[in-house]
């Protein structure tokens, strides 16, 4: 007889009628039951997905942290809430880092050995990306699970210029093992099928849902600029989000210091965390030195929790992404989500997201020159002009584009065809694809 997973009564914070999870179980009309294993963190995206599907009537069990533990999930009979990561803090010693994550795959392999659910659906890596990669996907597969991957980053290294050999191989490994794969762009897809030799039949393009988990309350622009000290006549440029050398902080602060030049109302704030980059957001820190002298930069280095992200987003004028590299960006759809115009360097897929002269305006990456120009043709625009009544029409594009509603029927379809029996044809074809030797 199976024993049960060892799972304390403080890794589950609440769950449904349903016990650790069932498949096809009274508390899902659907007759599916999904694990959603979240890495636990990117509060936005799982809490968009989770509640997208069990509104479709998936059962759910989620694999979380303290950071997800939204109030909303509470009560709910389709949600099973496993804290199995708990605590996350930055500033734990190390000993008590490691004493975590062994605990948390400990936890994590003893409920994967019993799960109820047939689909485990993997929306970002753990702490041993490595390790996920290969002996996790091997053990979930072993104990008959089907296997879906949600890739918001087909290669996170390369994209940060720290690519190996090794990372490409384990890489290609999990997605190899995957039974489907979710992506972002068509981009995103011909990357996976050409450099990773994925079959295509086995990659669906989903939207990135637009951020719904940020509170958005009854606070003005007026209000908010009051709150960060700006002036109400200043134009004031947003970069907001995690620091880290790819995104290209770098030009945005060398395009403003020359408008700081031919200006004197505009203002710029960079709100966000630095990621294990200190030089970097030393050099950006001594860049902006100058601007931050005379008022007319703000840095905010540090977490925006999620209650104060709406006073960066309305106290702006423009939100711009001079990113260098970039495969999807959740903060695009979050900007859109307050009806803030956005300007964009030219990589990746982010020009396909911009329509120029309605939503905001594309600038050549690495460029300072043009991003200068291109901030300065925007605040001459009647898209600025009239920023008042295009913010609706900006909301509207994007909840249409980034549909919560879409993204939550294609995952459907893509589990109710996992869970169909398939021919002896259709299973020599996926093994014969998944057999082929790597590239």
């Amino acid at each position: 007889m199976k024993q049960e997973p060892q799972i304390g009564e403080h890794d589950v914070r609440y769950q449904g009628t349903g016990g650790l999870g069932s498949s096809r179980d009274p508390r899902n009309a659907s007759g599916i039951s999904v694990a959603l294993l979240t890495g636990g963190g990117d509060r936005p995206y799982v809490f968009g997905l989770v509640t997208e599907l069990i509104s479709k009537g998936v059962g759910v069990d989620l694999i979380g942290s303290d950071e997800l533990d939204f109030p909303e999930f509470h009560g709910n009979p389709r949600l099973n809430f496993l804290n199995l990561r708990g605590n996350q803090r930055r500033d734990a010693s190390l000993a008590k880092k490691v004493s975590r994550v062994s605990a948390y795959y400990a936890k994590l392999i003893s409920y994967a050995a019993t799960a109820k659910p047939e689909i485990f659906h993997i929306l970002w890596n753990n702490k041993f990306e490595f390790l996920d990669r290969t002996l996790l996907m091997w053990f979930y597969r072993l104990m008959g699970k089907k296997v879906v991957l949600t890739v918001h980053n087909v290669n996170a290294r390369k994209r940060d210029s720290k690519d190996s050999a090794v990372n490409r191989l384990t890489l290609r490994l999990q997605y190899r093992l995957a039974d489907h794969i979710f992506v972002h762009t068509k981009r995103m897809k011909q990357e996976l099928i050409q450099e990773f030799g994925v079959n295509e039949a086995q990659v669906t393009v989903i939207p990135f849902g637009i951020n719904n988990s940020v509170p958005n309350t009854s606070l003005t622009s007026s209000e908010a600029r009051e709150r960060l000290g700006i002036r109400q006549d200043q134009k004031t440029i947003l970069f907001f989000g995690a620091i880290t050398p790819y995104k290209g902080i770098e030009y945005l602060v060398a395009a403003f210091r020359q408008i700081l030049g031919r200006r004197d109302d505009h203002h710029l704030i960079i709100a966000g965390r630095p990621n294990n980059c200190e030089s970097y957001w030393a050099a950006i820190q001594e860049a902006s030195r100058e601007g931050v002298q005379k008022g007319r930069i703000l840095l905010q280095g540090e977490y925006i929790p999620d209650e104060e992200t709406e006073v960066y987003f309305k106290a702006a004028d423009v939100f711009v992404l001079p990113y260098r590299q970039i495969y999807q960006s959740g903060v695009l759809c979050l900007g859109y989500s307050f009806g803030l115009p956005i300007l964009a360097a030219d990589v990746g897929s982010l020009k396909d997201e911009i329509v120029e002269g309605r939503t905001g305006f594309v600038f050549r990456p690495e460029d300072p020159d043009d991003l200068a120009k291109t901030i300065e043709r925007y605040f001459a625009s009647d898209l600025f002009a009239n920023l008042s009544g295009r913010r609706q029409e900006i909301r509207a594009f994007a909840t249409e584009r980034h549909s919560w509603d879409a993204v939550g029927q294609l995952t459907l379809n893509v589990y109710a065809n996992l869970l169909r029996p398939i021919s002896s044809s259709e299973l020599s074809n996926r093994e014969a694809a998944k057999a082929s030797p790597p590239d």
